[in-house]
């Protein structure tokens, strides 16, 4: 049976006592640490199965603005409604309000970790929870913070209901099996990267006003699905980048209001299908679908595309489009009709390139896009054509009417 190893009567006034960790070393395995309100000063190490809990609402844990603020190195600990403040500025160290390494059965909830480099630095933790957290990081230029969540060879951990704000990224690196889940996200530069990480689940989340909302990088059996990814901002703006995966599902999102909606950069020899696009909403962006390289090897079905500038770019010439299949997507600009109104339209949606290949090969030539003179010659292309267009993308089974 755990022992209950209990701070009532203390509050901490000077700068120099560490009572916390004074606390922290006395106290048997398994034991519950129940904090007053106060000011308690890091850097704090837990090396031993620990639970930490505020009673009161003002409990802060106080970094000496060197190192982390509290470092983890033993299994079965839990953190719960701290704030937890000042951590180093050193990047190559990793200064972070909370670093775990080594863990397993952790858990972090309902904690404000903020003036910290980087929020939580997760190395080799598994089957750990964190949890109803908000998570900032210091008042400097985004290149000069750390990252609000760190993952390297973590895996089978749940990150769920935290609000990340103002940091760097949130990065999964060779993590695999991980749920991210019912999270905001907003005004970071990417908000989830994924390198080399399989098997993971992006579920519920909502994502906003980050450079990148969403990369995968190698990433194989992805699964993202019921997201809001919208309003990218900056020179990138991409709701969604995706390259060198496999198997890699995207269902029932939303993907609104960016620059790029999907910046795909697929291998020319990819001999199956690798990504999985269906039943998303994919609106009002500049660009639906943003190829590089090769369109092939896609799965794009029963979308909803519409209120796009572009449904389809491809910015490199060559690599064919091939192998893709692409059927009963809802396309605004499709003009087409239905006489057996079974909903799907007569003719196919073949979206293709004329004059405008120019701007997509030359981002110089984008300064006259939408002026008359590319309208016009379009226009004449469209209706005698002299040069065989390219086709870029061909549903054959387009939607007439959204039900």
């Amino acid at each position: 049976m755990k022992k209950l190893f209990i701070l009532l009567t203390f509050f901490i006034s000077s700068l120099y006592a560490n009572i916390l960790q004074e606390a922290i070393n006395n106290a048997p395995i398994n034991s519950i640490l129940k904090l007053p309100n106060g000011i308690y000063y890091g850097n704090i190490k837990i090396n031993k199965p620990l639970t930490i809990i505020a009673k009161e609402k003002n409990v802060i844990i106080q970094g000496e603005n060197k190192d982390s603020v509290i470092e983890i190195t033993s299994s079965n600990v839990i953190l719960k409604n701290l704030t937890i403040q000042g951590s180093g500025n050193r990047i190559d160290a990793r200064d972070a309000g909370i670093k775990i390494s080594n863990s397993n059965n952790s858990k972090i909830q309902n904690c404000t970790i903020k003036d910290s480099l980087y929020g939580i630095d997760m190395g080799m933790v598994t089957n750990s929870i964190i949890e109803n957290n908000y998570i900032t990081s210091k008042d400097v230029e985004i290149s000069l913070r750390g990252n609000a969540l760190k993952l390297y060879y973590s895996n089978d951990n749940i990150i769920r209901n935290n609000e990340i704000y103002n940091s760097k990224d949130i990065i999964f690196s060779y993590s695999h099996n991980n749920l991210i889940t019912q999270n905001h996200i907003e005004k970071l530069r990417f908000g989830l990267h994924f390198l080399k990480s399989n098997k993971n689940t992006i579920d519920n989340n909502h994502f906003a006003f980050n450079s990148v909302g969403l990369i995968f990088g190698g990433a194989k059996d992805t699964v993202v699905k019921n997201n809001m990814i919208k309003s990218s901002i900056g020179k990138a703006g991409i709701g969604v980048l995706i390259k060198g995966v496999s198997n890699f599902v995207f269902k029932n999102n939303t993907v609104t209001f960016n620059n790029k909606a999907f910046y795909i950069d697929a291998k020319h020899n990819e001999t199956t299908i690798k990504r999985f696009i269906t039943n998303n909403e994919i609106s009002y962006n500049m660009e639906a679908l943003h190829f590089h390289g090769a369109i092939k090897q896609n799965l794009i079905k029963k979308n909803k595309i519409l209120g796009n500038i572009d449904d389809v770019v491809k910015s490199v010439r060559g690599n064919s489009t091939s192998k893709n299949i692409v059927e009963e997507n809802y396309w605004d600009h499709y003009s087409g009709f239905d006489r057996n109104n079974d909903n799907i339209g007569d003719t196919t949606y073949r979206i293709v390139q004329y004059a405008d290949r120019l701007w997509h090969y030359n981002n110089k030539v984008k300064f006259f896009y939408a002026t008359p003179i590319i309208s016009i010659l379009n226009f004449i292309l469209s209706l005698a054509p002299f040069i065989e267009p390219v086709v870029l993308l061909e549903d054959t089974k387009p939607i007439v009417q959204i039900k």
